[in-house]
Formats: structure tokens, sequence, C-alpha cells
């Protein structure tokens, strides 16, 4: 069988893989062999799965190098399930057997030293190698008439080339995201191609119209997957679970204590198997869970009915983005019991794990308006308080006194937000990421330019987004989205250190790490940027019309002038700025530019520096 039968028989059939999913799991409660994952999924749902594991490992690889240790474990696999069951590379782990695959590949110098590692560390070791930083330049659409040639001629392979090019561009993103991915992809091109015959068709239209429904779940779920990953690697199982046990709570709310524990170590086994890069157990834990979820609904929610209907790829998806469901009628407002029952302190001391997942699950499931961040931290504080409250001689009203610091807690991050909505409200998009980059590059003057406008960008769309909201969803939107850019910065905090203050803040506590963030000043060990000649640089390019372009380079002025200058003053700064859109403005009608900001740039420096050394 040649490379491009293989392929084609791979990923026709991938694109189908989740009916051949077993929906019963009775069976597979301990890990299974090889073996017997093959005789589950089947040979072709096996293979499918193998080569995205493969291209999420072997970013580098080519195509066909993917498909050839996609058959060569497929044909262990196969061996194994008929009668080879006491041979002993079946009865490897299963991500023992990728791994050996790989480092028994010729040509592959960049895992050398992995190889050489046994595991577990072998497995870390290929983990730390997995790259989602845009070293593999992004995935170019050809124009809507190449591409549409080009699936009409190669309709069998071109799904397949698609599942292992956003593999490989996305390391971390779980198989069955990418399957729904390329369905959608699928979907897409029989959709504008179908219809390219049509005079009044217009191809280019219908590709801007769709390409964004298969690109931004790529995009959203791979960052949420790495950020799951993050958190589990950083701070542990311990912290993991208690974030899915505040989420799960309040989207169940009416879900039992012993339910929604259930799906907290369901849902936290997933995520080590799917971290792990184990995308067989990976996608057969997610089918275990929406399995019961979806057969539980009685007892877990009433509002995932719809979502339980759908195909399985979609069910997912539909149940994390479900409202959640309506509290219990006979919910109390509070939870006074977890203070004033008198066998408190006995119960922390005897059960401390399940006494404090208890107390987070009650409150959780009363405060849907509150980030599951915020939850974490109210635990935390409840932690603190027995901690302190049960040793002999605390004075009676020690935990009321608990009660007043929480009280005083909910309110200062409620204003935060407040006040952070109410600036974007007042300045806008652009005017508010200004703010947000005098604030980080004083905090963070390591960061490249580039990189301080990327993640204030993502933070002003969060404000975009959630300060339109009402005061119930808000904080939830806005921490929790925050959340994920702060797991961006601190992920690149670990592979290149920023600064101590950053390094605290990201390796301290996950539930504090955005106040933390927060309370961060000016980075005082920070040296500042020399007044070289190229630091400021006036050109013709600043009297573009383009009003997007023209925002960006005075953006990397202001951060320029910030790592020159970090203790500058407000006032400082508008007398500066003034004095660069007078010039901007006086350039900009010369009928000679470039000669114009050639004589005028050095003298706005000159009298810039007066200014800023005043």
């Amino acid at each position: 069988m040649n490379w491009r039968t293989i392929i084609y028989v791979i990923l026709l059939v991938s694109l189908t893989v989740v009916k051949a999913l077993p929906r019963s799991y009775r069976d597979i409660d301990q890990k299974n062999d090889i073996g017997q994952r093959f005789s589950q999924l089947h040979e072709k749902n096996f293979k499918a799965i193998a080569m995205i594991m493969f291209a999420q490992y072997v970013q580098g690889g080519t195509f066909g190098k993917a498909v050839k240790m996609a058959e060569d474990v497929t044909d262990l696999a196969k061996r194994c399930a008929a009668a080879a069951r006491d041979n002993p590379d079946c009865l490897k782990p299963l991500d023992s057997i990728f791994l050996d695959t790989i480092c028994q590949e010729e040509n592959l110098p960049t895992f050398t030293d992995c190889c050489a590692k046994q595991d577990p560390k072998r497995n870390d070791c290929f983990l730390s190698l997995k790259n989602s930083r845009g070293f593999i330049s992004p995935f170019e659409r050809p124009n809507a008439e190449a591409a549409c040639k080009n699936h009409s001629q190669h309709q069998h392979s071109l799904p397949g080339y698609f599942i292992y090019e956003v593999s490989r561009r996305h390391p971390f993103l779980y198989a069955p995201t990418i399957l729904s991915v390329a369905l959608r992809y699928e979907e897409m091109m029989k959709n504008c191609c179908g219809s390219a015959e049509d005079p009044t068709h217009n191809l280019e239209e219908c590709f801007r119209r769709q390409v964004p429904k298969v690109v931004k779940p790529v995009k959203e779920d791979g960052l949420r997957q790495e950020h799951t990953c993050g958190i589990l690697k950083k701070f542990g199982e311990r912290t993991l679970k208690a974030l899915k046990l505040a989420q799960i709570s309040q989207k169940f709310p009416k879900a039992d204590f012993i339910t929604v524990t259930k799906l907290v170590m369901d849902v936290a086994n997933m995520h080590r198997d799917c971290c792990r890069g184990d995308m067989l157990d990976c996608m057969h834990d997610r089918e275990k869970i929406l399995h019961y979820v979806c057969t539980n609904q009685d007892i877990i929610s009433s509002k995932i009915k719809k979502c339980c209907e759908k195909p399985l790829l979609q069910r997912s998806e539909c149940i994390v983005n479900a409202e959640n469901d309506d509290k219990p009628a006979d919910l109390t407002p509070h939870v006074r019991e977890f203070i004033e029952d008198k066998g408190t302190c006995e119960h922390f001391a005897q059960e401390k794990d399940t006494h404090l997942a208890r107390f987070l699950y009650e409150y959780s499931r009363r405060h849907p308006e509150f980030s599951a961040q915020m939850l974490l931290r109210i635990g935390k504080g409840y932690e603190d308080l027995l901690k302190e409250c049960c040793k002999a001689g605390a004075p009676d009203d020690c935990c009321s006194r608990g009660e007043d610091e929480l009280k005083k807690h909910i309110y200062e991050t409620e204003s935060v937000m407040k006040t952070s909505c109410d600036i974007y409200k007042e300045k806008g998009d652009y005017y508010f990421q200004n703010e947000l980059l005098m604030s980080f590059t004083k905090k963070m003057p390591q960061l490249t330019s580039a990189e301080l406008i990327k993640f204030t960008k993502q933070m002003t769309t969060i404000g975009s987004k959630c300060c339109q909201l009402s005061q119930d969803k808000l904080l939830p939107c806005a921490e929790e989205n925050l959340d994920l850019v702060l797991g961006e910065i601190c992920r690149r905090h670990l592979t290149n250190p920023i600064n101590p203050g950053v390094c605290h803040c990201c390796s301290s506590s996950y539930a504090f790490r955005r106040p933390c963030m927060g309370k961060l000043e000016t980075d005082e060990n920070y040296v500042p940027l020399s007044l070289t000649p190229g630091l400021f640089t006036f050109r013709e390019d600043l009297c573009t019309t383009e009003e997007e372009k023209l925002q960006h380079k005075k953006q990397e002025m202001l951060i320029n002038l910030i790592k020159y200058k970090p203790q500058i003053t407000q006032g400082q700064l508008t007398s500066v700025t003034a004095a660069f859109t007078a010039m901007r403005e006086r350039c900009c009608k010369e009928e000679n530019r470039e000669a114009c900001f050639a004589k005028e740039g050095p003298e706005l420096v000159r009298r810039s520096e007066k200014v800023l050394s005043a």
C-alpha cells in the first residue's frame, strides 16, 4: 500500500472517528494496553489519532514521516490485539510505545537527549520541546480559487494534511478538538467550493465569512488547554481539582457533592492524560465524562439537554459553553454552618481536604457571579481562618473577624474590575490599551515591544467583551479571561525569565496571581535603555493614513519612552506627547517629509530629554 493510499485510508475516516468510540466504559476503568485500545477504536480511527500524536511530538517532521510512524505503531497494535498480548512490547504504557517509535526513527537529532532518558523523564523531556510559540510559519490559506482547485483534485487527502498541519502548530490541542475543527474545515470547503460554478457566488466572501469558524476554536481551545496544563504542571493536581470544583459547582448547582466530586476527579484525570500527551486515553476520558453527564442529566443539570443530543465532537464544547443551571429553590443564601457549627474545628482536624472541598462546593454553587479564581481565594481565606480560629485559646469573635475580611476582599475585587471598566468606557480601546502599556512596561520592561503590545491588546479585548455585561456576569468574564493572559505571561517567564516580581506572582499562588500582578510596581532593578540615535526614529511612515499602523508605531515609541525613563510622570508624558504630535502634524504637511523628520526629530529628542530630566 503506497503512502498516498495510506493517507487516504487514515484521514478519510478520521473525520468520523467518533462513531467507533465505545458507548460503555464499564470495561475500561483501568488503563488499557495498546491491543485493547486498538480493538476499541478500530484500525482507521486508531491510526488517525496516532498521527495527531506524532505530528504534535515531532513538529518539525514531514507529513510522510508522521504517516510512517502512525503506520508502525498501528501495525504493533494490530498484532497485540490479534494474538501477541504476551509480547513485552504489547504490555508497555501507551506513551512509552509512541516515544519508542519516535526514538527508533532516523534523522531526528532534536530528540537525541530526550531518547537517552528513562520514562517518565523521557516523556517530560519530549513535552518540554513542544513549541507553541510560532516557530512554524502560520498555515497560509491560498486564494479562494486555488484552494477550491486543490480541494477538487485532492479532496480525500486534503483534510488529512490539514489535520497534520493543525496538530504540529498546536501541540497542546486535544485530539477531539482537532477532529472537530477538521469537520468544520471540510464543511467550509464543501460549502464554498460546491457553489463555485454559480456566477453569483463570491468565493472570497464565502471564505472570509467561514474561516473564523475554523480558526477561532483552534486558537481559543489551544490556549485554554495549554493554560490548564500549565496550572497542572506548576501548581499540581490539588490546585487543578480545586479550580474544577469551583467551576463545576457553579455550572451544576443542583448536583450533589458526591456527583460533583466524581466529575472533578474524572476531569482532573482527563487533563492529566491529555497534558501528558496521551491522546488515546485523553479522548476516552473525555467521552467517558460526556457519557456520564448526559446519562445523568436529571441529577446534574436541566440546561444541557440540547447539548447531549449533538454529535459527540460538538457535545463537549456545547456543555462547556452552556449557561449555569438555576440554583435549587431551597438553597439557603449563606453557608453560616461552616463558621457557626460547633463541630467545624473537629471536621477540619479529622478530614481537612473533604471539609474544605465541601465549603468550596457550597459557596461556589451559591455564587455564580464570582470568578472561579476569586472562589479559590475565598476558599484559601476560609482555610487560613480555621487554622487560626481552631487553635487553643482563640478569641470567641475569631471567626466573625474572618467574615469581615471576606467582605473586604469581595469589595476590593469588585472595585478593581469596576474601576477598570470605567476607564475602558471612558477612554475606548486605543487609549485604554495605552494605559495598560504604561503599567505593564513599568512592571515588565524586559518584555519586547511586540509582547507588551500583544498582551495588552488581549487585555483590551477582555474589556470590550466583559465591560458591557451585567454586574453578575462581569467578574467571571473578566477575571477568568484575564487569567488566560496572565498564564501566557507566566509561561513566557518560564521559558525566558522576566524579573523577580513576575517570578513571585507566577510561582507563589495560582488563586492570587491576578491580585499579585496588579500590585507589582516599577521594576526597580531594571537598567533603563540608553538614549542611542536609533532609540527614537521619526520617518515619513508616521504620516500614514492607516490609523491602526499609526497607533502601533506610537505605541512602540511609548514603550521605548518608558523603558528609557521608567519613572516618567503623567505631566512629563503629556508634554512629550504634545511635542511629538505637533512635530508630526508639521512635517506631514511639508513637501519633503523625510527631510523635515530628519531635522525636527533629533530636536524633539533633545527637548524631551530636558523635560524628562527636570
